[in-house]
């Protein structure tokens, strides 16, 4: 199974962001799941690559030229591949992937996450979507997005399209109990 994860690049954040960024990489790593993320060397993506490498597991970054310029690339991947731009990046991470898992993020995180639930929204991903709730950063987005929901900007079988998860060894077990999207899925992308 090939995992994209979204991940911050800041080093500034809480210890437990970390922790939970590094126990996922272990996880997919001794689960036998390829990690492929944004290729960067700091903060969340440095950990979640980390921890990965640190039990074996084949990690594959993606990384826009400009970055490897700024030397902001992760040094020890098993392969890291280098795109022109940010729009190749995004396409390259979720292109192959069997799941998409969010870890806390900025506007970056955020960013490629809505790209990936647009693109299962028309049709276009099928695969699990979770979020990593750690110390409940995504619980406001959830709520923001009920609402979104109520007020009928998007239909009610559209929150079937992600998961919340709480703790690390909850993200295999969602992925894999996660059904397929919907093939029909172009039948109700647009509210009516």
């Amino acid at each position: 199974m090939r995992v994209c994860v979204y991940a911050a690049s800041s080093a500034q954040v809480a210890p437990e962001f970390h922790a939970a960024a590094r126990a996922l990489g272990v996880a997919l790593a001794t689960e036998g799941c390829s990690l492929v993320y944004g290729g960067g060397s700091q903060g969340l993506m440095g950990a979640v690559a980390d921890g990965a490498l640190s039990a074996g597991g084949e990690v594959i970054g993606i990384l826009p030229r400009f970055m490897a310029d700024l030397e902001w690339g992760h040094p020890g991947l098993t392969r890291l591949e280098l795109v022109e731009d940010m729009r190749e990046r995004k396409h390259r991470l979720l292109t192959g992937s069997d799941a998409v898992v969010a870890l806390p993020g900025g506007c970056g995180t955020l960013e490629e996450l809505f790209e990936a639930i647009t693109l299962k929204r028309l049709g276009l991903y099928f695969n699990p979507i979770l979020l990593l709730n750690t110390r409940g950063f995504y619980a406001p987005l959830a709520g923001f997005m009920d609402s979104v929901i109520a007020e009928r900007f998007m239909n009610p079988e559209h929150a079937a399209m992600w998961a919340l998860v709480d703790e690390v060894d909850q993200v295999l077990p969602t992925i894999r109990a996660t059904p397929r999207w919907r093939e029909d899925a172009r039948d109700y992308a647009v509210v009516r």
